[in-house]
């Protein structure tokens, strides 16, 4: 009688358990029993430590500069469709195409008079469109390599000053501003349709990328106006303290935009409730000037006349990051790339720069070993952002020295202002002073 006796091998390939480089380091079972590692949360928090520390030591946001305009940088337009394209328009008529990777302008066009309000690409990107204070708007052909052709594509001639564009982001219409806005179908003459609300003038309207028929304007009365191109009217309208400069949808929800306004702040609204805005954000000593969302929708960025670019999160009062040079000037234009890793800046001294949407960030394709150890480090970050010595050295950075002095002396004005009103109400009859919320104070009011 005849019995089969299995017999069972181990088996295992060296390449697993012993490192590429160093041959002779061997792959060491660990047990992670918590009761065998009593010190296992100080060692995390030495590494959370030293990551932290080294990310401010290796943050080098600036990536380059585009030089060439000769004069002040006007209005930006990314490309929608080429991720190494841009638009950019000069205060002197001149509109010029930007090779990102290369870091070299492509083609250059004499296109207005005046200055270049106004940039919007189509949707194809294969054209895009122009306005100036020339009272003009010009349509233009644009190739695959960026080249524009010598002439214009198609004009028209205004009876106003345009003050911005914004193109729809699927059919062939755009909106224009000046003394009211005006829809275009871009195959005629012709407005398609004008609405007005009892303004002198408005600077700039933005469509929604998401609701495609919703848009909103900044005018010139200091208030926000929304308008709906199936209506007949303009839909909602509210009223802050002090003019508005540029205003940018939020690409991940519908309803959601922030505008950069003249007293140094920037406000989210939902346009569901206009009465009080979503959030307040505090940071910069001069007016904002315009604004960009992350194509994530979770942050903006900002460009002010403080000579400064902030990086704001859409729920958080205050920016997490700063980005200045010595020679920048006074930033017109802010624009976040749709591959979210890059911000461009346009400013007065007629410079393109581009920036690391993250200042610590390294550039170049990561080895699987290098990834694994900043997800590491991103969780013990996370795991002990709120130790004192940890957000501590998460929030220091380097400001110019006319930003700090400014900060200094507005917290000091909102420090009086508090104690004076605070003061006001002790000592006045219950109810006679009442307690207003910071952000009901800005809004003055609201019209449908």
């Amino acid at each position: 009688m005849s019995s089969k006796l299995k017999i069972k091998v181990l088996s295992r390939n060296p390449d697993e358990y012993i490192r590429e480089t160093k041959r002779d380091i061997h792959k060491v079972p660990r047990n992670y029993d918590p009761s065998l590692h009593p010190f296992e949360t100080p060692r995390e928090y030495v590494r959370a430590l030293n990551v932290t520390k080294l990310e401010r030591v290796f943050a080098k946001p600036f990536v380059g500069a585009l030089d060439g305009h000769k004069d002040g940088l006007n209005t930006l337009c990314k490309h929608p469709t080429s991720l190494s394209h841009l638009l950019s328009g000069a205060c002197d008529g001149e509109i010029r195409v930007w090779n990102l990777a290369h870091r070299q302008c492509v083609s250059c066009v004499q296109a207005h008079d005046g200055m270049v309000k106004g940039l919007a690409f189509h949707p194809t990107g294969n054209r895009f469109f122009s306005c100036g204070t020339d009272k003009v708007i010009k349509q233009w052909n644009l190739n695959e390599e960026g080249q524009i052709d010598t002439e214009a594509r198609t004009t028209i001639l205004g009876k106003t000053v345009f003050q911005s564009i914004s193109h729809h982001n699927a059919k062939n219409i755009f909106s224009t501003c000046g003394e009211q806005v005006d829809i275009w179908d871009s195959t005629r003459t012709e407005p398609l349709r004008t609405f007005t609300w009892g303004v002198d003038s408005q600077h700039y309207v933005k469509f929604n990328p998401i609701e495609r028929d919703l848009l909103a304007s900044c005018a010139s009365d200091r208030s926000i106006i929304l308008y709906d191109m199936r209506g007949a009217s303009p839909l909602r309208k509210v009223i802050l303290k002090l003019s508005s400069n540029a205003i940018a949808w939020n690409p991940m929800e519908a309803f959601v935009f922030t505008v950069a306004n003249e007293d140094y702040n920037l406000y989210t609204f939902d346009m569901r409730k206009l009465s009080v805005p979503m959030n307040i954000h505090m940071d910069h000593v001069a007016a904002v000037m315009d604004v960009d969302y992350s194509p994530t929708g979770k942050e903006f960025v900002s460009g002010s006349y403080d000579k400064c670019l902030r990086i704001f999160p859409v729920n958080k009062g205050h920016s997490r990051e700063i980005y200045h040079t010595k020679r920048m000037q006074k930033v017109r234009n802010v624009q976040w790339t749709l591959d979210n890793k890059y911000i461009l800046s346009g400013s007065d001294e007629m410079n393109i720069r581009i920036w690391k949407a993250r200042a610590h960030e390294k550039m170049g394709v990561l080895r699987p070993r290098e990834k694994t150890a900043l997800e590491y480090g991103d969780k013990l970050k996370e795991k002990f952002a709120d130790h004192p010595m940890v957000k501590r050295i998460t929030r220091h950075r380097h400001i110019p020295h006319v930003v700090y002095q400014s900060s200094k002396e507005h917290r000091i004005m909102k420090d009086s202002q508090r104690r004076k009103e605070t003061n006001r109400r002790a000592h006045s009859k219950p109810g006679k002073v009442p307690y207003v919320p910071e952000r009901k104070k800005r809004v003055i009011g609201e019209l449908e």
